[in-house]
């Protein structure tokens, strides 16, 4: 999206993957005051969410599930979904795609939460599916949620990674964005890539490449989410709740019901696909190795009880 004012050569480029402006100008006499102001008007804009504030969630998302479960606010900018003894909830988009940012600001439930799933996702149909998994797993009151983050190629997962996020989920709002293009897979908690996952189809390793509708859902995962099912949902807090907002999609529609994705999804046109995103920058390589040694505390690719031999992906980072 490209914001221009009145004055020659100027124009703001504005990036949601890396929340950074962009910015160019001939600053003729008088000009610099007025463009500080427009740049200063417009991160704000950017930061504060603004630019898909006004989406309702009927536009582009269907409930699927729980429909009295489901509760649109604030005019449908807002969705809640709850969680009690007779049933959860879920959602997913209308359309399907085959590369983007997708990404949607969630607040998780609160409390005593062992056993409780909020999931936002990416998933084709089908029993040969691909999928790209947010999952916040619960815990009893006074300890983390675990992220865990997973990647689904043809039906196989078993890809899973967790970590404990730097600030209280339950608090306010934070942004989860999964990038997807031909080249690598980064799921982000804000500003900062906790996941790559590339393209290493010339040694092998299968690829995400079916068009996936993104998804997102709060259900019981009692049997394994918190102490690998020891611990098990305490229905005494239920009604569960999670929040979501910001329903826009910067996405490829795939318009055509059809199984593998088509090569349009893959042009430059589309922002994501450019060069600068077919690799982590220096800065964003500091944050997501920052996020290995600090917050990681599962990765499917050392785990020698399950892969004795490391997977060939991890082998390739």
């Amino acid at each position: 999206m490209v914001l221009a004012n009145v004055y020659n050569n100027v124009a703001f480029d504005y990036d949601p993957y890396i929340w950074r402006i962009g910015w160019r100008s001939e600053l003729r006499a008088g000009k610099g005051r007025a463009v500080e102001e427009i740049m200063m008007v417009h991160t704000l804009f950017v930061f504060s969410g603004a630019e898909n504030a006004d989406i309702n969630f009927y536009q582009n998302y269907d409930v699927t599930w729980g429909f009295d479960h489901v509760l649109a606010l604030n005019r449908g900018r807002q969705i809640q979904l709850s969680m009690d003894l007779s049933s959860g909830a879920g959602f997913e988009s209308k359309q399907s795609y085959g590369s983007g940012f997708f990404h949607m600001k969630i607040k998780l439930p609160d409390r005593n939460t062992a056993g409780v799933v909020t999931a936002f996702y990416l998933t084709s149909k089908g029993n040969n599916h691909d999928e790209l998994d947010f999952e916040f797993l619960g815990n009893v009151e006074g300890k983390p949620y675990t992220l865990q983050t997973n990647v689904f190629v043809n039906g196989q997962g078993n890809r899973e990674q967790r970590i404990t996020l730097w600030f209280d989920p339950t608090a306010d709002y934070h942004l989860y964005g999964i990038l997807w293009n031909e080249h690598q897979i980064v799921f982000r908690v804000d500003d900062v890539p906790i996941r790559v996952f590339k393209n290493n189809r010339n040694i092998g390793v299968d690829y995400p490449s079916q068009p996936m509708k993104i998804e997102g859902s709060l259900w019981d995962g009692e049997s394994w989410a918190t102490d690998g099912g020891k611990t098990k949902t305490d229905w005494s807090y239920a009604p569960f709740k999670a929040q979501f907002q910001g329903f826009s999609i910067n996405g490829c529609p795939i318009t055509n019901d059809k199984s593998l994705i088509p090569q349009q999804c893959y042009s430059s046109s589309y922002w994501w696909n450019g060069q600068r995103y077919w690799n982590l920058d220096h800065h964003q390589q500091r944050k997501y190795e920052n996020v290995r040694k600090t917050y990681m505390h599962y990765d499917y690719c050392t785990d020698r009880s399950r892969y004795p031999i490391p997977p060939p992906e991890c082998l390739h980072p």
